[in-house]
């Protein structure tokens, strides 16, 4: 941890010195004492929306999931739905997300619903890409030792196939949710009235109030850092077997 926080440390410095140094306006760049002095300020405000942005990515990125894990299973399971859905797969992820943003307000309304739809589109590909990719990973040799030993084929799902896949799987799930927090702020900029800390700074900026948009812009990379690295934990407790990022990472 001491690296990161080295880092972390001389990124304030350099900010809070090209701040003083270059004699920057509050409105084009505030110091980080007042983007801590807004944050006190405001704080009961920001975290009951830092509250809504949650619901969204958790809603929109559990989705992605179940939809993202049934669909890889499909098309893992026959040809003939591999040749089906994937072509659609990539037309779902080629569409820009960021287009399609007011036409969910048009369809949903507002809310949280579109807001959660726009974060499962973004979430979607990248989960459905890894699974697909984990599941084709099986080592050959271990199907073989399965068929050797008359395993069903649920069986040899369950035991081999789902097991070699998990590790590809969390590496999609781990930049899906990092997406998510970004679906769900453009989605809160689209979304008219409403809550979420993409509204907060939809505000703030428009009033020249960036202190209190940093602020936003600070506790929603926090809320990133803190889903990856809940899913890194969750990674380190299901699949102790699977070499972790700091072991790849020496070698």
């Amino acid at each position: 941890m001491l690296l990161p926080i080295i880092g972390f440390a001389l990124l304030i410095v350099v900010w809070w010195a090209s701040v003083i140094i270059f004699n920057i306006e509050p409105f084009m760049l505030p110091s980080p004492v007042a983007v801590v002095d807004a944050f006190r300020q405001s704080s009961g405000d920001m975290l009951t929306q830092t509250g809504y942005t949650m619901i969204e990515v958790l809603l929109g990125f559990g989705l992605a999931v179940v939809v993202a894990g049934l669909i890889a299973l499909l098309v893992r399971s026959s040809a003939v739905l591999n040749r089906t859905l994937y072509p659609l797969v990539l037309v779902v992820n080629s569409v820009p997300k960021v287009a399609v943003a007011p036409i969910l307000v048009v369809w949903l309304g507002f809310g949280v619903l579109p807001r959660a739809m726009l974060v499962f589109l973004i979430c979607f590909f990248p989960i459905v890409i890894s699974s697909v990719t984990g599941l084709n990973s099986t080592p050959a040799e271990l199907i073989e030792l399965g068929r050797s030993l008359e395993a069903r084929p649920w069986k040899t799902f369950v035991k081999i196939r789902l097991p070699s896949a998990m590790p590809q799987v969390f590496v999609g799930l781990k930049v899906a949710i990092t997406l998510a927090v970004i679906g769900a702020v453009v989605a809160e900029f689209q979304g008219g009235t409403g809550g979420g800390l993409g509204y907060l700074i939809f505000m703030d900026s428009g009033q020249g109030e960036t202190a209190g948009a940093f602020a936003c812009i600070t506790l929603l990379a926090i809320i990133s850092i803190a889903l990856y690295y809940a899913l890194v934990g969750l990674e380190r407790l299901l699949l102790p077997w699977a070499p972790s990022e700091s072991r790849q990472d020496t070698v």
